[in-house]
């Protein structure tokens, strides 16, 4: 398209960008399905059964959270590169070009889809937790069994969720930059960072955003009457969840090799061909620990900042819902899109304060990633002020407390467990993010994501798995106690799981 255009076109022609949105409805339709299809499959394998392994599948299945999508794409791009000529023979023997090739739309598909499934897998493990037995059992009485009893009952009663796991999956596939570029797949993200880092063009940049948009606060509108769905009323009896049925060996064992198989594409796959790569690679460690500093550095920032604009505006939702929809709109739009939306005011700024350089861009990138994050934050900070008994702020205002101290007083130390979470689920986005940093980092600011995108565009992969497999050492803790915390907010967190 360089070519075609030249280097002093300012716009791209609309043939262009409709090829690109076409590409990016295939790849978030197929990634939508895949997603749902496995995370839903995985979920109610380990709610509803037991088999070898359940214990371990429970919490591991949601670990690829913490590696990033484009370390993945790399992982799998090295690996079939070395396999080169096992297909070279492969060919030789049966006469026929194997048809799968990671740098294009189909591997997209399957590397994001192993990537997001867990956001599907999250939700729907929290729904069928939520099932009350009573109804299983009910329609397991009237003859619904096998199948049947996962499409008649489970899925009609979880739908909500599952709506607002894909929902999650695809919004993820439509802001991801790092893996599609890299695996040379043109979406309507890519073509934002394109028209502007190219052509220089923020028309195009826009018309390229537009579509995006829209999709965002389509799939922010599902997701969000997803999770207005997801509990389920037991009015005042006694509340029981699903009983796990074990199953037989093969069956156990099939289950056990699905949810292993899952596991491995997300994660064990990837990650453990960049480690066996570490031994070939000399890595510059000093250049590394400053980007990891900085690395961490802007994830704590950004992780502050968006927890606590979070905070103020849940304790003002009651009286300012609008506020919090429109806040809300950021997790939908990509980071290429907040990031070059953002360089217009960050532009009189710097010509305001023309020695302020280095300072703005890094406040300008933290306030990119709390708009583009303020909803991860916002639903559990709110999850947690709505668990909170209003009887118990009443009490600190009639005890002579304002507004704010009783927040400060009574809501926020209640609350604290969920601050905590919001923080976290904030710290691992921003220590994966690439678009909005590549466009907003000051001049000789690198983090360990952006290291590993440029390692990468250079074709030197065994380099890039150094940063890419620090981030997912870093995200790791973080992925693991969010996990533990997840399963012991649900009804049946105090039962026992076992293999």
């Amino acid at each position: 398209m360089a070519a075609a255009l030249g280097p002093g076109t300012a716009n791209i022609p609309g043939r262009d960008i409709l090829r690109y949105a076409t590409t990016t409805a295939i790849l978030a339709g197929a990634v939508g399905l895949l997603t749902g299809i496995a995370g839903a499959a995985a979920a109610w394998l380990v709610v509803m059964h037991r088999f070898p392994g359940r214990a371990l599948f429970t919490w591991a299945l949601a670990l690829p959270l913490a590696m990033p999508a484009f370390a993945v794409a790399y992982g799998y791009a090295d690996l079939l590169d070395v396999a080169g000529p096992l297909r070279s023979t492969l060919r030789d023997l049966t006469g026929r070009d194997l048809p799968f090739e990671i740098r294009s739309t189909g591997g997209a598909i399957l590397v994001l889809s192993a990537a997001f499934y867990p956001y599907v897998y999250l939700a729907m493990r929290a729904a069928f937790l939520n099932l009350p037995g009573a109804i299983l059992d009910a329609a397991t009485l009237l003859g619904c069994r096998g199948p049947a009893i996962i499409f008649r009952v489970a899925l009609p009663l979880t739908r909500p969720a599952l709506g607002a796991g894909v929902a999650l999956a695809v919004m993820e596939t439509l802001a991801d930059y790092g893996a599609v570029h890299f695996l040379s797949v043109q979406t309507l993200t890519t073509g934002v960072v394109r028209a502007w880092s190219v052509f220089g063009s923020t028309a195009s940049a826009a018309r390229f955003a537009l579509p995006l948009l829209a999709a965002a606060a389509v799939l922010l509108w599902i997701e969000r009457a997803g999770r207005r769905g997801r509990t389920h009323e037991t009015g005042k009896t006694r509340w029981r969840g699903p009983e796990a049925t074990p199953l037989g060996r093969p069956a156990g064992l099939a289950a056990a090799a699905f949810c292993l198989f899952l596991l491995s594409a997300g994660l064990l796959v990837p990650a453990g061909w960049l480690v066996a790569n570490l031994w070939d690679q000399a890595p510059d460690w000093r250049r590394l620990a400053a980007a990891a500093r900085n690395s961490v550095g802007l994830a704590a920032a950004g992780a502050l900042f968006t927890v606590a604009l979070a905070t103020l505006l849940a304790l003002g939702s009651e009286r300012r819902p609008l506020a919090v929809r429109v806040a809300s709109l950021g997790y939908a739009t990509p980071g290429a899109v907040m990031a070059i939306g953002l360089l217009a005011p960050a532009g009189v700024i710097w010509s305001l304060f023309p020695g302020s350089g280095t300072a703005l861009a890094l406040v300008v990138l933290v306030m990119a990633y709390a708009a583009r994050l303020m909803a991860a934050a916002l639903e559990p900070i709110d999850a947690g002020f709505a668990r909170i008994s209003p009887s118990l702020t009443q009490a600190a205002r009639l005890l002579g407390r304002g507004e704010l101290a009783s927040a400060l007083a009574v809501r926020l130390p209640l609350a604290s467990g969920s601050l905590l979470t919001a923080g976290l689920i904030v710290l691992v986005d921003i220590l994966k993010e690439l678009p909005a940093t590549l466009v907003l980092r000051p001049f000789n600011f690198d983090t360990l994501a952006v290291i590993a995108s440029n390692y990468a565009l250079d074709e030197r992969l065994g380099q890039a798995g150094p940063p890419s497999l620090m981030i997912l050492f870093l995200s790791l803790p973080a992925v693991i106690w969010l996990t533990g915390r997840i399963s012991s907010t649900t009804p049946t967190a105090r039962r026992e799981i076992r293999p």
